[in-house]
């Protein structure tokens, strides 16, 4: 038999199972015709959503298991342990037993993760963050899995499926890895209109953070607290960084996937090592059930935020993570989230998405990590004894002894028994449900552009450059001219002038229709408004032979007591000598190290500086000059900047005198950016 009647027999197999929906109606896949696809099966509008709904079920537990054999999302993540120590008593909101106590300290654990891409994509990729904390109570694991962004894309948990096959690498080509730009996505924004508020999140730079230190986390729903008396609060829960909310710039972003796409994890891990343990308060915002419906949003609704100028951020507690895992395999690749995880105190809401995800997450830990066991591998055991009849399946750790695996029985005295609400069983919220059985959305969830618009009145003129040249490069990178008109006449609906600018930058037509009345802001929402400190962030010291000894480490001691860490960088690793005979260990060359991968630059030289070393700390200077970093320069750095085109630049500080200098570039670098330099 010839190769190619071989050829021609293998496609001829492949062809039997070639499928191409586009054209074809919608079923399940037993071949059920679907009437509905974009709502779950709830009782009655803003109800919960029932068991019963088949359809979301298959759809649903197809998705959480088609990934092999990584996460289906949050793939790539990086983890450490911590405790939390609770400020203030909420026993006046919930019966949660570690949230009772001041002073209680609760061992937890937080894994950080971006969203779309895989475990081998960059860490700088513009994406959502994941945020999710592990508390280990006395009461039980209580799991808060959030995100970097306090909204999400859609509202009903149906559509989870389709946002994630939108923004994955597009089927056909497997293209582009961890990266929202591409027409798939923009096909799916365009076309499901509820994502414009969160869209809006991603093309900000919140989607492109400086650290897992230097950003916010947010539970994204709504839950209750329930307290002794049964009198319930719906709460959103917040994680504030005490060093404020960082980002990259786009450019810089692209940069360091390629110069260190661990960017992220190492600043964790190398931070933790150094014991500059991140911290961040923990805060609630609380609304009485009876005030549920005076705000002009529905509570409900995952696409929502909660202004918190309207409903004021409490903050109630600190998390440290001060330790390292010891193998990141056993702990950061096992560990096993679930929003339905909760303890006695903390209940749920009907947010629809919310509904979806508690039937989801136990779905993909089944398979992700080989069956019904994933609560025993360590990372995921609690610290508080648990006792039930369920027995055997794949990995099981525990020699359950005993003739009895039921309840009721009497041949083990009917243990283990169940445990009354006062003495801390868990009881659900007893909420009153009715309606009729409906796949649909409440009309209070209709609104998708005000809040949209809330975000963009909010911004700096800075960060509203920044959003209109990300919508820029996502949408160019859209084949589709289709796609990026329909894009674009949907953001009109928030902002007419952006979106035409944006237009001109795409290659379609202006929109001359839309615009938005609104004129509410929060300024909490804008980066501008965030704490700056110098404290852990990274400067490097280009240095170079018969530098100015004394001077040079008089300025690095200043700038170490400000708690800035410092890296040297020379023409090439290992010691360089200084003018008086002293020497000083380069930590890295120009060939390893990039001004992308620090904070800001100071520029020492050095008196036999030659050309090639003033060559190479040019250029790295201009690239931190172009990413609106701060600079500094003494001595002989003093004269390389001075004949330069970024002497006069803001944020450039060239002075002769150390004492001074460390007080003036600890203030830049306390700074963040200078982002004068953007018209200057």
């Amino acid at each position: 038999m010839s190769k190619k009647h071989n050829e021609n027999r293998k496609q001829e197999q492949l062809d039997k199972f070639r499928v191409d929906d586009s054209g074809k109606e919608m079923s399940t896949n037993q071949g059920l015709k679907v009437s509905e696809d974009e709502f779950s099966l709830k009782a009655g509008e803003r109800g919960p959503t029932l068991m019963e709904d088949f359809q979301f079920r298959e759809k649903m537990t197809h998705f959480d298991h088609e990934r092999i054999p990584e996460r289906i999302v949050h793939a790539r993540g990086y983890a450490a342990h911590g405790e939390f120590e609770l400020y203030e008593s909420m026993k006046p909101y919930t019966k949660a037993d570690f949230l009772q106590e001041p002073g209680r300290k609760t061992p937890v654990f937080v894994r950080f993760s971006t969203v779309a891409g895989s475990k081998g994509s960059g860490e700088l990729a513009r994406d959502v963050r994941g945020f999710a904390t592990k508390f280990y109570t006395e009461e039980g694991n209580y799991d808060l899995v959030g995100n970097n962004i306090p909204v999400f894309f859609i509202q009903d948990a149906m559509k989870f499926p389709d946002l994630i096959h939108a923004v994955k690498p597009e089927p056909h080509n497997g293209i582009p890895q961890a990266a929202s730009a591409h027409d798939t996505f923009w096909d799916f924004v365009a076309n499901n209109q509820e994502t414009a508020h969160m869209v809006m999140w991603q093309m900000s730079d919140r989607a492109i953070p400086r650290s897992f230190r230097m950003m916010e986390g947010f539970g994204v729903h709504t839950f209750r607290f329930v307290n002794e008396e049964g009198k319930a609060h719906f709460v959103k829960f917040h994680w504030k960084p005490k060093l404020g909310v960082h980002s990259t710039v786009w450019d810089e972003a692209q940069k360091i996937n390629g110069k260190n796409p661990d960017f992220h994890r190492a600043d964790l891990y190398e931070s933790i090592e150094n014991g500059d343990y991140p911290e961040f308060e923990f805060g609630v915002q609380l609304i009485a059930e009876e005030d549920a419906h005076t705000f002009d949003f529905d509570v409900l609704d995952p696409t929502k935020i909660w202004p918190e100028e309207d409903v004021p951020v409490k903050i109630i507690g600190k998390m440290t993570l001060n330790r390292n895992v010891d193998n990141v395999f056993a702990e950061t690749e096992q560990v096993a989230f679930h929003p339905g995880h909760v303890v006695p105190g903390i209940d749920f809401t009907n947010d629809p998405l919310l509904q979806g995800r508690l039937f989801s997450y136990t779905d993909t830990q089944l398979i992700r990590l080989g069956g019904p066991n994933f609560h025993e591998l360590p990372i995921n055991r609690p610290v508080c004894p648990f006792h039930n009849n369920q027995r055997d399946g794949y990995s099981r750790h525990t020699l359950n002894t005993g003739q009895v695996s039921y309840h009721n029985n009497s041949l083990a005295n009917n243990t283990p028994k169940p445990v009354a609400p006062a003495n801390g069983g868990y009881q659900h919220y007893q909420e009153k449900v009715e309606g009729r059985k409906v796949q649909a959305r409440s009309e209070s969830f209709k609104d998708h552009f005000t809040q949209a618009t809330l975000f963009w009145n909010s911004m700096s003129d800075i960060e509203k450059q920044h959003i209109k040249d990300a919508f820029s490069f996502e949408l160019g990178k859209v084949e589709s001219e289709a796609v990026r008109q329909q894009v674009v006449d949907m953001f009109a609906n928030v902002n007419l002038k952006m979106a035409q600018e944006v237009a001109e930058n795409i290659g379609v037509a202006p929109p001359q229709s839309g615009g938005s009345d609104v004129t509410k802001s929060s300024p909490a929402l804008s980066q501008e408004n965030t704490i700056k400190k110098a404290k852990t962030r990274t400067v490097a010291i280009l240095v170079d032979e018969k530098f100015h000894s004394e001077d040079v480490m008089l300025a690095v001691r200043g700038l170490q007591d400000k708690g800035i860490h410092l890296e040297f960088v020379g023409k090439k690793r290992g010691e360089i000598t200084s003018n008086s005979g002293n020497s000083i260990n380069a930590d890295h060359s120009f060939l390893t190290v990039d001004s992308v991968l620090y904070d800001a630059v100071y520029v020492v030289g050095g008196e036999d500086q030659d050309l090639d070393f003033q060559q190479k700390a040019m250029d790295f200077v201009k690239e931190a000059c172009a990413h609106y970093k701060p600079i500094g320069a003494t001595n002989q750095g003093m004269r390389l900047i001075e004949n330069s085109a970024i002497a006069n630049k803001p944020g450039v500080i060239l002075e002769a005198a150390i004492n001074r200098f460390i007080g003036r570039f600890s203030q830049a670098v306390a700074a963040h950016r200078f982002w004068d330099r953007e018209v200057s």
